[in-house]
């Protein structure tokens, strides 16, 4: 079968669930392509943008926040702090977040508010790079 399972779960709900051919996730040590039949795993996955391609060969884009794969079975389960599709994307929004971010990066912080504004930044970067992308 040239095809697998897959079910992406967001804090909001269920983004997608069906059958697809392909998965290119952004894990944490760089982009990893998943196809029918892959080794069993477990990956950190970091911001960035998650693509993939149904059964009738179409591709699909997603930002994603920090998350985990696991693969086994030829079925894949994604879980990610928030996941949007391009259409769903405010780009005013985004790059209002992008601009108060990086102002507060510029000001002496805690470890804590730093790392908290750094993933602010990726995701709204994130965003931003996914609503340029054809």
């Amino acid at each position: 079968m040239n095809t697998y399972a897959v079910q992406i779960i967001s804090s909001d709900g269920v983004f997608y669930y069906g059958r697809i051919k392909n998965l290119i996730v952004p894990a944490t040590d760089g982009e990893v392509g998943v196809l029918p039949g892959h080794e069993e795993m477990i990956l950190a996955l970091r911001e960035g943008i998650l693509r993939y391609q149904d059964g009738e060969g179409e591709w699909y884009k997603a930002a994603i926040g920090r998350g985990t794969l696991q693969f086994a079975n030829n079925r894949c389960t994604v879980v990610v702090d928030t996941a949007e599709r391009p259409e769903d994307i405010d780009i005013h929004r985004a790059m209002e977040a992008k601009q108060r971010a990086e102002e507060k990066l510029r000001h002496r912080l805690s470890d804590r508010e730093y790392r908290i504004l750094q993933a602010a930044l990726a995701r709204a970067l994130t965003r931003l790079k996914l609503t340029s992308q054809d």
